[in-house]
């Protein structure tokens, strides 16, 4: 079981940027696949981005993000990051980062919330204009 602690949410202004951390516990966290969701008031939950396990070579970002955050991850800080720049008030949402074991082989990448098993509490971004 692992447990996921998201940090870095904040008040910023249109344009702004920011980096969100999540941080995993146990020793095992090069076998997770790793994904970061938001969630908007009265909005369902919509995939952001995710990250293959192992090195996390494959990668894969929202249609509505690609061009403006990245998502990459260091094993040896059981740390995956979502970095957000230019950012519009329409990325206000609490953003929840999650985990899968897929074993340290694995190329997957997954966009759907219900294949992963693990979540974080969220941390909020809010985005002025």
């Amino acid at each position: 079981q692992v447990q996921l602690v998201e940090s870095g949410g904040g008040l910023v202004q249109a344009g702004g940027s920011l980096r969100l951390s999540c941080a995993a516990s146990g020793r095992t966290f090069s076998r997770y696949a790793m994904g970061w969701f938001r969630q908007a008031p009265g909005k369902e939950r919509e995939f952001v981005a995710a990250i293959s396990a192992a090195s996390g070579v494959i990668t894969l970002l929202a249609d509505s993000v690609k061009g403006r955050f990245t998502i990459s991850r260091d094993n040896a800080k059981n740390t995956v990051y979502l970095q957000m720049n230019s950012l519009k008030p329409e990325d206000t949402a609490v953003y929840y980062c999650a985990a899968k074991d897929l074993g340290v082989n694995a190329w997957s990448v997954l966009r759907a919330g219900f294949q992963y098993d693990y979540w974080g509490q969220g941390t909020q971004v809010t985005v002025s204009s």
